[in-house]
């Protein structure tokens, strides 16, 4: 019998099984349930009262308000109030407002390896990067998380990406993922997307965040990493150490994959992809020489941490953006911000013609500030580039790391940022 495969694992501990097959469908116990102001509570609120129920555990619950701050109508304050109250009478200890709600799971450490988690988000497949099974659900199954307790899950095969090598200067996980979009699509449903190899390995927590937060741009189930010693440092730091043995939650060595798929990291020159898809990507080299940018945006979840505030330093150090271009910051979390403060990042940034922005979800998702106009073309270090996804319909948005969006800023057209990092 071939070995069972990390995703196996948590969802046979999860439902209380020995050994679990791809294809079956298995109940599991949630040990975690994330929500965010934009699909929680104003989503949820009326079904639990219609039910007459209440939430089944709320420590083990987690809400975040990040699209919606800060409140720039009434409506948006009105529904940021309503997340805080719901919270607040549902007993729920853990309510954020300083940063995006995956991240701040990360920073918290709310996540550990071996759990089953539950998010009502898309991007929820970035709990993954520590080690954990999190999938991302609508506001029905949140609802139902919310009063069992539980989620039924068709267990489904494992996609291994065994990236090889070292990334280059200018590069990152971005580039990583831009890559596969392109070379896999956007209909891997049947899989969860395991990462490894020495590549893999090298990076940051913040770089294999980035991984699993696309997997769903992969279209996966969801994206895993398996912990290790660098898994255990980031959650020492976020004072949540894990007490378990990270060797019980990798795969076994003759576990059965559908599918392994190589990346050499050391070969890959940096990705962009063009509108309107993450699957439009290639080499930068390629992109038509004159692209003119109108804005250049690093934010989001994928796109906006430490990590890549300091990515996009190393380019714009001494330099200036482009006359007619604008470039964009939000940090991912408000604790990002202040490190980011204290340490000059932030002032290489705002020094180069950076305008800062809150921290939240904003321009990623067309809400507040930043928004785009018709004709207008936008690089952006976010993860989806879908028409109409940043504003206007008719504009056009361009995806890469950044280190590629603060050098397009720079030159005020789409350009490999490997020149610029001598």
């Amino acid at each position: 019998m071939a070995g069972a495969t990390l995703a196996e694992k948590i969802l046979a501990r999860a439902s209380g099984q020995p050994r679990v097959r791809p294809g079956q469908i298995v109940t599991c116990a949630v040990d975690l349930l994330m929500m965010h102001d934009s699909g929680g509570p104003r989503r949820v609120a009326q079904r639990l009262a219609q039910l007459g129920a209440r939430v089944w555990d709320p420590d083990k619950v987690v809400v975040v308000s990040d699209h919606f701050v800060p409140a720039t109508d009434l409506d948006g304050a009105e529904i940021l109030a309503l997340t805080r109250r719901w919270a607040r009478e549902q007993g729920v200890r853990h309510y954020d407002g300083v940063g995006i709600c995956h991240v701040v799971l990360q920073e918290h450490g709310h996540v550990q390896p071996g759990m089953f988690c539950v998010g009502g988000d898309s991007h929820s497949p970035s709990g993954g990067a520590v080690g954990a099974w999190m999938v991302g659900v609508g506001a029905t199954e949140v609802t139902g998380v919310l009063v069992t307790g539980e989620l039924w899950i068709k267990v489904p095969r494992t996609l291994r990406i065994e990236c090889r090598g070292r990334l280059g200067a200018g590069l990152s996980a971005k580039d990583i993922m831009l890559h596969l979009c392109a070379r896999l699509g956007m209909n891997n449903d049947a899989f969860v997307v395991e990462y490894g190899g020495d590549a893999v390995s090298a990076l940051p927590m913040a770089e294999r965040f980035v991984l699993c937060n696309m997997a769903a741009e992969l279209g996966a189930e969801t994206g895993i990493v398996a912990p290790d010693a660098t898994t255990l440092a980031a959650l020492a730091a976020a004072d949540r150490p894990f007490a378990g043995d990270p060797a019980a939650w990798r795969s076994d060595d003759d576990a059965a994959f559908a599918q392994v798929c190589v990346v050499d990291a050391a070969a890959l020159p940096p990705q962009v992809a063009a509108p309107h898809s993450p699957a439009n990507s290639d080499d930068v080299a390629r992109v038509p020489r004159g692209t003119r940018v109108d804005q250049a945006y690093i934010g989001a979840c994928t796109g906006a941490k430490l990590s890549d505030l300091r990515m996009a330093a190393a380019v714009l150090k001494g330099r200036r953006v482009a006359a007619g271009t604008r470039l964009l910051i939000a940090p991912a979390s408000t604790a990002m911000t202040a490190q980011a403060a204290a340490e000059g990042t932030l002032a290489t940034l705002t020094e180069a013609g950076a305008i800062l922005l809150p921290t939240g979800c904003g321009a990623c998702a067309g809400m507040g500030a930043g928004m785009l106009a018709a004709g207008e073309t936008c690089i952006a270090s976010t993860a989806r580039n879908f028409r109409g996804r940043m504003g206007s319909a008719d504009a056009r948005v361009w995806l890469g790391s950044p280190y590629t969006v603060a050098a397009s800023a720079i030159a005020g057209e789409i350009v490999d940022p490997r020149g610029l990092l001598a």
